[in-house]
């Protein structure tokens, strides 16, 4: 990309204020970039490092937005780390660790800057090329299923509290058939774009869960790109598992049920019942997803 131009590296490099930061890692990078590692870097313009890099969101002394990326995950890494605990934490990449300086946010930035104009995309002389934007909420696509993704997985307890057992056990939900759960609320989630859980529809044999289940079903025997499945920290003994593929996402935790999410059906998570099957296949799953280190 254009943004590993030396003038737009020296632009981004001076003066910029930071904002936030995030890993672009096998096992964890911003989803709304992409179903994988290797693609969420091909969207950046960059190489699938197996290490992975830190970008690092901020502005210039003008305002204009810019996403640093960097070799040194630790630091990055460590710096996160730190805002999480409620820490404060001074990130100043070495420019020999600066890999690109990409014009734009790839993701939405909720403050700025003080003492600077407000956000804005750098000048396009400077930045010789298009700005990285973030996705649009507004609509549904698959960007915005991941992003629903995102939310169950850091919402887990919010989304199974809405899920009725009673309703698997009651239509024997197996997993080979493809069976759904329903939900109660039927409110769109303004956090992910308007992602919202099915109506009381009585979705047994859904031909879209199936096909999700069928290419799940599938990664265990041969491994797909770097990325389509991670494994997460749950409580308990139990960890939290994403899997992504060409039109959908799921979400599970390994000793409970699983949410699909698809790009054909705007707006819908899709609860799949436990039954026989679904055990063997999350720990298929997990044994050969990516962890974070």
């Amino acid at each position: 990309m254009a943004g590993t131009d030396e003038d737009a590296v020296a632009a981004a490099d001076d003066a910029l204020y930071v904002l936030t930061a995030v890993l672009l890692t096998p096992a964890k990078f911003p989803s709304v970039l992409g179903d994988d590692y290797p693609e969420a870097c091909a969207t950046l313009g960059l190489a699938p490092l197996a290490d992975g890099y830190g970008l690092v969101l901020g502005q210039d002394g003008e305002g204009a937005r810019w996403t640093v990326v960097v070799d040194d995950v630790s630091l990055v890494a460590v710096a996160i780390a730190s805002w999480d605990c409620g820490m404060e934490h001074d990130l100043s990449p070495d420019e020999r660790t600066v890999v690109a300086a990409l014009p734009g946010w790839p993701l939405a930035v909720a403050v700025a800057a003080p003492g600077v104009p407000a956000p804005h995309d750098p000048d396009p002389d400077v930045a010789e090329g298009p700005s990285l934007t973030p996705p649009d909420t507004t609509v549904w696509g698959s960007a915005q299923r991941r992003l629903g993704a995102d939310e169950i997985a850091l919402q887990w307890a919010v989304w199974r509290e809405q899920i009725d057992d009673a309703a698997f056990q009651n239509r024997g939900d197996d997993l080979g058939d493809g069976n759904s759960g329903t939900a109660d609320d039927d409110e769109p989630s303004e956090s992910t774009g308007g992602a919202r859980e099915a109506g009381k529809d009585g979705r047994a044999g859904h031909g879209g869960i199936r096909r999700v289940l069928a290419e799940a079903r599938a990664y265990v025997d041969a491994p797909p790109p770097l990325g389509r499945v991670r494994s997460s920290f749950a409580p308990g003994d139990a960890r939290t598992l994403r899997a992504d593929g060409p039109g959908w996402s799921l979400v599970a935790r390994t000793d409970d049920i699983a949410f699909v999410l698809l790009d054909d059906e705007p707006g819908e998570v899709l609860p799949v019942g436990r039954g026989p099957e679904l055990p063997g296949l999350l720990e298929a799953l997990d044994k050969m997803a990516v962890r974070p280190l």
